[in-house]
C-alpha cells in the first residue's frame, strides 16, 4: 500500500477488486434461471481486498471499517428503493450487525435427504400439494413447505444447524426468488444453480496434514444502519433481501453476495 493511502479508524484498508468476475453472473444458464426466478438484475457480487489479518472475534470492527472506508463507499453496490436503480452506499453508517453464517459443507448430498423423505421423487421432480399460504410466500409443493412451514411433518428433515448452513440459505434463497418468480417442477436447476454460486464464492484448500479438502472461508450475514436506520442491504426487511459477505483471511479477499427482493429482468 502507497504512503498517504486512507486507512479507517479499524487500521484497515480495502480495495475493490472489478477484475475479480464471477462466473454465476455471466453463464447463460445460470443466468437464464434466475431471469425465471425473478432475481436477475436484482442480484450482484463484488469482491474487495484487504491488508491485514482478519480476526473473527473482530468481525465488528473489520465490517465498520468496510462501511466506512473511501474506496468501498463509491464502490459497494445496493437496489435503491425509491427509484429501483443500482446506486452505491453514499451515506454515513453509524452501526453494523454481522451474524455468523456457519460454512461447512463440501458435498451436495446434504441434500440427499429430500429424496429419502418423499419431498422429491427419484426421478427429480418435486412432489407437489394443495396450496397454502407463508406470508408472503405461495406453497404449492412439498420443497416449500419443508423450507417454510415450521408446523409441517417435514420440517425437521433439516435441523436447526442445518438450516443456519450458508449452502442451505443459498439453496433456499434461489427456491423462493423474487416476486414474480417461475417455481421449477423439477429439482436440479435449485441445486445446479446452488452449487455453481457456492463454488463461485467460497474457498477452499487441501490440509497439508491430512489431505483432505477444508473451507478456509468464512461468512457473515451483514446489515448496516445509518442516523435513519437501515440503509443495507436495503432500507426494507425482506426474507428474500440479504447480503452476506464471505471472507477468504488467506487471500485476504472478501466477496459480497447481494440480492433485494423485487420483480427482477423479464427479457
Amino acid at each position: 500500500m502507497a504512503s498517504g493511502e486512507p486507512r479507517t479508524s479499524g487500521g484497515y484498508y480495502f480495495r475493490f477488486l472489478p477484475q475479480r468476475t464471477f462466473q454465476f453472473l455471466s453463464a447463460r444458464e445460470i443466468t437464464s434461471r434466475l431471469r425465471q426466478w425473478s432475481m436477475l438484475g436484482r442480484m450482484e457480487a463484488q469482491a474487495f481486498g484487504f491488508d491485514q489479518t482478519f480476526l473473527a472475534y473482530r468481525k465488528d470492527d473489520f465490517f465498520m471499517a468496510f462501511f466506512k472506508h473511501p474506496n468501498v463507499i463509491p464502490n459497494l453496490k445496493l437496489l435503491s428503493d425509491s427509484s429501483g436503480q443500482w446506486v452505491t452506499l453514499g451515506t454515513e453508517v453509524k452501526k453494523i450487525e454481522a451474524i455468523n453464517v456457519p460454512c461447512r459443507q463440501l458435498s451436495m448430498s446434504f441434500f440427499d435427504r429430500l429424496y429419502d423423505e418423499n419431498i422429491v421423487r427419484d426421478s427429480g421432480h418435486i412432489v407437489k400439494c394443495l396450496d397454502s399460504f407463508c406470508d408472503p410466500f405461495l406453497i404449492s409443493d412439498e420443497l416449500r413447505k419443508v423450507l417454510l412451514e415450521e408446523d409441517s411433518e417435514k420440517y425437521e428433515v433439516f435441523s436447526q444447524p442445518d438450516r443456519e448452513e450458508f449452502l442451505f440459505c443459498l439453496f433456499k434463497h434461489l427456491c423462493l426468488g423474487g416476486s414474480l418468480c417461475q417455481y421449477e417442477d423439477e429439482i436440479y436447476p435449485y441445486l445446479e444453480t446452488t452449487k455453481f454460486i457456492y463454488k463461485d464464492l467460497v474457498s477452499v484448500r487441501k490440509n497439508p496434514q491430512t489431505k483432505k479438502i477444508q473451507i478456509t472461508s468464512s461468512v457473515f450475514k451483514v446489515t448496516a444502519y445509518d442516523s435513519a436506520g437501515m440503509c443495507y442491504p436495503s432500507t426494507k426487511h425482506h426474507e428474500q433481501t440479504f447480503s452476506y459477505f464471505i471472507v477468504d483471511p488467506i487471500k485476504r479477499h472478501v466477496n459480497v453476495l447481494y440480492h433485494c427482493f423485487g420483480v427482477g429482468e423479464m427479457s
